[in-house]
């Protein structure tokens, strides 16, 4: 940005407030690279705290999520309610900006005055998933400047600026969790339920501590050992009945009688008009490293909620995460995912024997 002439200046996002002494706390040491690469740059660099924000707009909605039997993505929310909207408007309002430039692996395209969310030139690291829920104005704001490289030109490039990041380790996971253990840390915020978990057969193969603690396609961390007349195949978590507060577990992941043709989405956010798009082909992405989808979308009874049907059945599709629709290298849009459509199984007569 510096390069191509633009006045820049540095902001350091506090969004989750720590114990200093919490050998998982790394704001200190985020803050000090970012100190020392502002100063390398010769850049002023401003802190603002956002934790309250993050935990009314963001955390609060994750735990409300959880205790109703969702998996939702904390990080699209982020996106949405924090980075584009929340610190888009201070950028704009308090530092007198014209534009934020993150660091997503994203492209932005502008075609007759309307901008286009796409998919960057590092597939493997693109990022579009994330920022579906984008507006025109919020991407007219934005700059996305390393969209058009490759993770390992980044790194190379600040080698060779003799950045102190250059070979720092990626950060992974949910923000405020890093790397501790996903059950001990919420454990903390919500309270646990024990309850059984069963089998496809409805019997009762385990215990487990609260189904909000799992999600679909889960095969570690259940407690299922070696059974007797059973084989020793890992068991996977299939699906969740959150009245009965039951797990129901699998060995057979990818039998076409557990996997779903579709589902119902909601809180729904086109980028670009999508009534074009409806007849085309597009493909959706129902979680962030899984590879693209064929489907079609369809209006349903439901005020603002469409149908999606997939080409193909596939298992574990889980209510609560997001599905992210794409048109080639153009990302569309998306919305939450509520409810699973599957061609045989249903759930009652695993619970009921």
């Amino acid at each position: 940005l510096k390069k191509k002439g633009y006045d820049v200046v540095g902001v350091f996002m506090k969004n989750w407030e720590e114990d200093d002494t919490n050998k998982y706390c790394h704001s200190t040491i985020d803050f000090k690279d970012a100190y020392t690469i502002c100063q390398f740059l010769n850049i002023k660099l401003y802190t603002v705290n956002f934790s309250y924000e993050y935990w009314n707009y963001v955390f609060q909605y994750f735990l409300d999520d959880l205790n109703m039997g969702f998996t939702p993505n904390p990080d699209v929310l982020c996106n949405k309610k924090i980075k584009f909207k929340i610190f888009l408007e201070y950028a704009l309002d308090y530092l007198k900006a014209d534009y934020i430039a993150t660091g997503h692996y994203v492209n932005k395209l502008i075609v007759n005055d309307a901008y286009y969310l796409m998919r960057s030139l590092d597939i493997k690291k693109d990022q579009s998933y994330f920022l579906y829920s984008l507006n025109q104005y919020q991407l007219k704001k934005s700059i996305f400047p390393i969209g058009n490289l490759t993770k390992f030109q980044v790194r190379k490039i600040a080698s060779k600026l003799g950045l102190i990041t250059a070979n720092k380790k990626n950060s992974v996971g949910i923000c405020f969790i890093g790397k501790r253990n996903f059950k001990k840390f919420l454990v903390e915020y919500i309270p646990q339920k024990p309850g059984l978990i069963i089998d496809t057969n409805g019997l009762v193969v385990g215990k487990h501590i609260g189904i909000m603690f799992y999600t679909l396609g889960q095969r570690k961390g259940l407690g299922i050992g070696g059974r007797k007349n059973k084989n020793n195949k890992p068991w996977y978590v299939l699906d969740k009945d959150f009245k009965k507060n039951i797990l129901i577990v699998t060995q057979e992941p990818n039998d076409i009688f557990y996997m779903a043709c579709g589902f119902f989405i909601k809180k729904i956010n086109w980028i670009n008009p999508i009534d074009f798009y409806l007849k085309k082909k597009i493909s959706v992405k129902i979680r962030y490293r899984q590879r693209d989808l064929p489907c079609l979308i369809s209006n349903s009874n439901s005020h603002n909620k469409m149908k999606v049907t997939l080409f193909n059945p596939v298992p574990f599709i889980t209510p609560g995460q997001s599905a992210v629709f794409y048109q080639d290298l153009i990302c569309l849009g998306g919305g939450i995912i509520e409810k699973i459509i599957y061609k045989n199984y249903i759930k009652n007569n695993i619970i009921n024997g």
